[in-house]
């Protein structure tokens, strides 16, 4: 599984929106499926899916939260016809934020919200003009409004605090290019965790909410310490289980990879007493979450072996 994993958080329906993806990106595989009883939001659906190649984790958990432009689903195509066929599933019943049409960035292109509200950027260049195509589905981050013009500044950051990381491509604005004067990032390309990411500055003023964020799995202790002290400095928040947002906004979640097993695979008892136990943490310590997982029972398994 990869170790940094986008996880959309829906309303409801969990059922209806895996099999609407399934009906737009051919071969998606729904992975895994789980449910939480008794949260504060209530009783919540769980799914892992897979999306041309790309892990994510859906929940369906109550209408807190809204999916805007500052998170988006960048999908490299192979041909206009490519474009063409998943724009017009995505458009009914969702809406157009750019046109499909031809850019002088792109043979075709077009920026869909779909029913759910998910942003999705479909794209094909010529094939001379398009980097090699290793990983179909890209996420891409906008920064609007207050946090115009650090887009730069972040991508330092995430490529400096995260492993496997590299900067791939920045393209600039020239001058005149756009009428936002602090934006400077039009276009850049960067890899976290082996996943690939885009980021820009953009017009607009969409903040970033918890509807997107993004799950670090961590082997240990240390990584989870590591990684949450990270994310939370010079102005990050914490939330409660795992949740975070770094000093840009971004939401976060770090979480020990024997969790998310657990969460999967685990008997009915042994998920409610790690759900309890989780529900009073910010930050997950593992030593806790272990000794509600083995409850009374002592269990031969220990819940670190779930790594």
């Amino acid at each position: 599984m990869q170790k940094l994993t986008p996880f959309l958080w829906f309303e409801k329906d969990l059922k209806g929106i895996t099999d609407f993806y399934s009906s737009v990106f051919p071969g998606t595989k729904v992975k895994s499926n789980g449910r939480l009883n008794d949260t504060p939001s209530g009783d919540v659906e769980m799914a892992g899916i897979n999306i041309l190649g790309l892990e994510l984790s859906l929940m369906a958990a109550g209408p807190q939260y809204t999916f805007k432009p500052s998170v988006s689903f960048m999908v490299l195509c192979e041909s206009i016809e490519e474009v063409e066929i998943y724009w017009h599933k995505l458009i009914e019943s969702g809406r157009a934020l750019m046109d499909i049409s031809e850019y002088p960035f792109a043979k075709r292109f077009g920026w869909v919200e779909d029913k759910y509200k998910v942003n999705w950027q479909l794209i094909y260049r010529e094939p001379d003009s398009a980097a090699v195509v290793t990983q179909k589905i890209i996420p891409a981050l906008m920064f609007s409004g207050e946090g115009i013009g650090r887009a730069e500044e972040a991508l330092d950051f995430y490529v400096k605090t995260f492993h496997d990381s590299k900067k791939n491509s920045v393209e600039l604005y020239e001058p005149g290019e756009t009428s936002e004067p602090k934006a400077r990032v039009k276009h850049a390309r960067f890899v976290i965790e082996g996943v690939q990411f885009a980021m820009m500055d953009g017009n607009g003023n969409f903040d970033f909410e918890q509807a997107v964020s993004f799950m670090v799995l961590c082997n240990n202790q240390a990584e989870v310490d590591f990684f949450w002290n990270a994310l939370t400095a010079d102005g990050g928040k914490e939330i409660q289980c795992g949740w975070l947002t770094d000093k840009f906004g971004v939401p976060w979640q770090v979480v020990p990879s024997a969790f998310e097993k657990c969460m999967r695979e685990g008997t009915s008892e042994q998920i409610a007493r790690v759900q309890k136990a989780f529900m009073k943490m910010k930050k997950f310590e593992i030593s806790t979450l272990e000794k509600a997982y083995n409850g009374e029972e002592n269990l031969v398994q220990p819940f670190s072996s779930l790594i």
